[in-house]
């Protein structure tokens, strides 16, 4: 599995791999070559209009060299734009090979070099800052990210080496003058800007350039889950299967005129091959259930604990809490009564984590040792953490490992990415979705999808992980042409049956993992 890294892990990966005795120029030139090579595959059409390449003074301009020497030996009219002369002496090294072959006239330079540079070319590799880059571009830099902004608005595609320049590898943050890829071919592993950032970068492809073991280091970074992880961890549904054996799944919340959220976890659930679902809601809110999903039963909220075993416990193979639950006091005393009359996995969500808002450790004594998986937002995981919203989303990568251990409880923390943290310190990213699950309901849905995987598996922290990658599956499957404002969640649901099919054999080399552009 790809590794999500910040700079400072990426450059750990390198420097392991160096001291292993990988020359750094090999990477270079490995890191150039599977670029170029992708360039020439996916913008064929576009090479004999020309390509631009920018390049910087670090070692991604030295990659960015070397781009622009294999394209013009496939025959590609390149120049270079270089606003200041390689600095690094592996970088210096490439831009003298490539100047031997480059036909004369290919180079641009100087700090006014944007200002005799017409920019007419159908490609612009942007090799300015990679992973180590930071703060403003300034001067020049900026010079250059503004002709590549006005050559892409004339229909040109920008292509990124490593990181658009201008964006931190590792917070994500952009600077002013930030260049937008049409699409980022990075090296070895995915940096975190890349999928905080997912609209600066456009199509992500991630590269092989030999780093081998030394790409996985174990320095705590999390693994972005693909098909492989979900085909290998997805519980089989045998030929002699019954509703039995396909578990059941207990949904408790759906307070007054608010029964639709548990329908749509329901519906969620239904989707990802249930045995029987229970939706256990507000007395006034039975008829409403019965009469909407007729696929699922129905039952009022117990009244004490002998209702809990009836209604929940002798029944349910694992239960899911919160979906349209509310607030009220009425609200709280059913989540209390549940948990306390509950020993088997457990998923809470929406009110039944706001409910514990400055109450965690009553909570992280209720869960205990049972398999619990919480599916917070930001906003809501600033109320059972305390830590500011604005906080949680600068710090998403850390802070759910961190409360996850606090609760005692596998955390799966919303966004993009979403971040899948267990008790005892594992993580997972989810990088699949678009924004057209940025909806209410959406997280309901999520709920029926990772309740039934863990009331199938048992196991809090692959119920999340799958939840999350499914959900995001569904949603990059409707068609793009329907654009964001004409998708609805009825659209993901449907979506839902073909979700489950996954791919898990070798990618085509170079190419270890990609992800599609989203958020345009």
């Amino acid at each position: 599995m790809i590794r999500v890294v910040t700079s400072s892990e990426s450059a750990a990966r390198d420097a392991s791999a160096i001291a292993a005795g990988v020359p750094s120029r090999a990477l270079m030139q490995r890191a150039g070559a599977a670029a170029a090579g992708e360039i020439a595959l996916r913008y064929r059409d576009r090479l004999s209009a020309g390509v631009l390449v920018l390049a910087g003074p670090g070692n991604n301009g030295g990659d960015a060299w070397v781009v622009a020497r294999a394209l013009s030996a496939a025959g590609a009219r390149v120049r270079v734009l270089e606003p200041i002369e390689a600095k690094t002496p592996d970088a210096s090294a490439e831009r003298a090979l490539a100047l031997e072959t480059l036909p004369e006239g290919s180079l641009v330079s100087g700090t006014d070099a944007t200002d005799s540079i017409a920019g007419v070319e159908r490609i612009v590799v942007d090799g300015l800052f990679g992973t180590g880059g930071r703060g403003h571009l300034t001067g020049a830099f900026a010079k250059c990210a503004e002709l590549t902004i006005a050559v892409r608005q004339r229909g040109a595609v920008v292509v990124a080496l490593d990181l658009p320049s201008g964006v931190d590898a590792t917070t994500g943050e952009s600077s002013e003058h930030a260049i937008s890829a049409d699409c980022t071919l990075t090296f070895g592993t995915i940096k975190r800007a890349h999928l905080i950032r997912r609209d600066a970068c456009g199509t992500i492809v991630v590269l092989d350039i030999g780093l081998g073991v030394h790409s996985s280091l174990d320095d705590g970074a999390p693994s972005l889950i693909d098909d492989a992880y979900v085909a290998a961890n997805l519980p089989p549904i045998g030929a002699e299967a019954h509703k039995g054996t396909r578990k059941k799944l207990a949904i408790v919340g759906g307070s007054a005129r608010m029964a639709g959220a548990t329908v749509l976890a329901a519906r969620g659930a239904m989707r990802s091959a249930i045995g029987m679902v229970k939706l256990v809601v507000d007395p006034a809110s039975v008829p409403v259930i019965q009469e909407t999903e007729p696929h699922a039963l129905a039952a009022p909220w117990p009244t004490d604990a002998d209702g809990v075993r009836t209604t929940i416990a002798e029944w349910a193979d694992a239960v899911v809490i919160g979906p349209g639950l509310g607030r009220s006091d009425a609200s709280r005393a059913i989540l209390e009564l549940v948990l306390h009359n509950w020993n088997g996995p457990m998923l809470l969500d929406a009110d039944a984590i706001t409910l514990f808002e400055g109450r965690a450790q009553l909570l992280a004594g209720l869960i205990g040792d049972q398999a619990a998986l919480l599916t917070p937002h930001p906003l809501e995981f600033s109320r059972i953490s305390g830590i500011p919203a604005e906080e949680v989303l600068a710090n998403r990568f850390d802070v759910a490992r961190s409360e996850a251990a606090a609760l005692g409880a596998t955390i799966l923390l919303k966004g993009v990415p979403t971040i899948i943290a267990s008790r005892g310190g594992a993580q997972l990213v989810s990088a699949t979705g678009t924004p057209a699950l940025a909806t209410a309901g959406s997280g309901d849905v999520l709920s029926g999808i990772a309740g039934t995987m863990l009331a199938q598996t048992g196991n809090a922290f692959v119920a999340g992980a799958i939840g999350a990658y499914v959900h995001g599956r569904a949603a990059e499957r409707i068609p793009s042409s329907a654009g964001v404002r004409g998708i609805s969640l009825e659209d993901v649901v449907a979506e839902l049956r073909q979700s489950w099919t996954f791919d898990d054999r070798p990618t085509r080399y170079p190419v270890l993992a990609e992800l599609p552009a989203i958020g345009r």
